[in-house]
């Protein structure tokens, strides 16, 4: 059984250029969403890198099927309550739906809401025309995280939530898109539900760290849904989920035990996919 690490209480604050550094030694980098100050704090001192204040907030804390519903301001509002509580960990906020589709200078203003509200890091999903908003961001100082594979803003358009990249076009696709997207500036991506393959393949070619949600152990790392991973979101789960609580008696236990498998390669499993 993990100790609880306390990481917080002595590491100095994650930058990005500490994420580089840890990417570049080969370590597992591990981000957990985060919606509070308390929660914050809890992973924090567990030792998680990154807190992704995401849209997902729309399904888990209000209810919706979807994560369309977010605006900008509600992510604004536990942005600030995840950067209050939170001590030394990298804040990623989402970009909502319909906040940065307009323009690139609609995405600016959106992207400068969410940092003035704490966040070290903005995300956008999608690829393709979002090239040229992820450059303009980029050049204006605002680190991006891309997100590739299933893009839960679009799921409407995608058909539901199904395994991105099976097809040699539809992965064809998603290489170039990783491509470009980094070309222009991106500091991160995000892989959602595609093939472990693609997702390795991909990451040994970009230099950037690439962060898998259902896309296998070769990525730079992993992310989940803190409820998910704590066993309380009710209904029917990605099968890539683990609940972390079992055999644990606490949260604290819990995270750790995420941290540690994450950084082992115990966590997650290569052969489990889709929902």
């Amino acid at each position: 059984m993990p100790s609880q690490t306390h990481e917080s209480t002595t590491r100095s604050p994650i930058t990005l250029h500490r994420l580089r550094e840890l990417h570049r030694s080969g370590e597992k980098l591990t981000m957990l969403t985060c919606y509070d100050a308390t929660f914050a704090r809890v992973l924090d001192e567990a030792g998680v890198e990154m807190l992704l204040v995401g849209d997902s907030l729309g399904m888990v804390l209000q209810g919706h099927s979807s994560t369309l519903p977010v605006t900008l301001e509600e992510m604004a509002y536990h942005v600030r309550a995840v950067a209050a509580g939170n001590k030394t960990a990298w804040i990623v906020g989402d970009l909502p739906f319909a906040s940065y589709q307009q323009s690139p200078e609609q995405a600016m203003q959106s992207a400068a809401t969410l940092m003035q509200a704490g966040a070290h890091m903005v995300k956008l999903e999608g690829g393709g025309w979002t090239t040229e908003t992820v450059r303009f961001l980029s050049e204006r100082g605002v680190p991006v995280c891309a997100h590739l594979g299933l893009t839960p803003q679009s799921v409407h358009a995608l058909g539901g939530y199904r395994i991105q990249g099976q097809t040699d076009e539809a992965a064809a696709t998603i290489r170039a898109h990783s491509k470009a997207l980094f070309e222009a500036g991106a500091a991160m991506m995000v892989f959602e539900l595609m093939p472990s393959e693609l997702a390795a393949e991909i990451t040994r070619l970009l230099p950037i760290p690439t962060i898998g949600i259902g896309a296998g152990v070769d990525c730079s790392g992993q992310v989940l849904v803190l409820h998910d991973m704590l066993g309380i979101t009710r209904g029917k789960l990605p099968r890539f989920v683990k609940n972390f609580m079992e055999g644990y008696a606490g949260i604290d236990e819990a995270v750790s035990a995420y941290v540690a498998e994450v950084k082992t390669l115990s966590f997650p499993d290569n052969s489990i996919h889709g929902y």
